[in-house]
């Protein structure tokens, strides 16, 4: 399946210093994708959504899901942007992970190696 164009979506990224995020990154950018911002954590994510005049149409967040701290900081980052789309991009394919990030209203969870393309597509044209 070919993803329509996707050049017209911006994306933000939260993720912790990832080599992976760094060739979606590169590859999203390549493609057209205008990423408005990157950070390293949730909280830094939340501050430099609050400066921006519109937010992104996805926040791609690629993270360390077992840490216990990290469900906190997605809460309030749900919290105060209850209709920001939401992208969990992860190497962790555990059952209670996906379930908790579903309850906070996760539009996808894609794990390495899955097509961010496609995801972002997919979320965006409500697939």
């Amino acid at each position: 399946m070919e993803t329509k164009n996707i050049s017209r979506i911006t994306t933000a990224f939260i993720n912790d210093k990832s080599p992976v995020m760094d060739l979606i990154h590169d590859d999203l950018v390549a493609s057209g994708v205008d990423v408005v911002f990157r950070s390293d954590n949730v909280v830094d994510g939340i501050n430099q959504l609050s400066a921006l005049k519109s937010l992104p149409n996805i926040c791609i967040i690629d993270l360390d899901f077992s840490d216990k701290g990290i469900m906190k900081h997605l809460r309030e980052l749900r919290s105060q942007y209850p209709k920001l789309k939401l992208i969990a991009h992860t190497d962790m394919d555990e059952e209670k992970i996906i379930r908790e990030l579903a309850e906070l209203g996760f539009s996808k969870y894609l794990l390495i190696g899955n097509d961010m393309k496609k995801a972002i597509d997919g979320v965006v044209n409500g697939k």
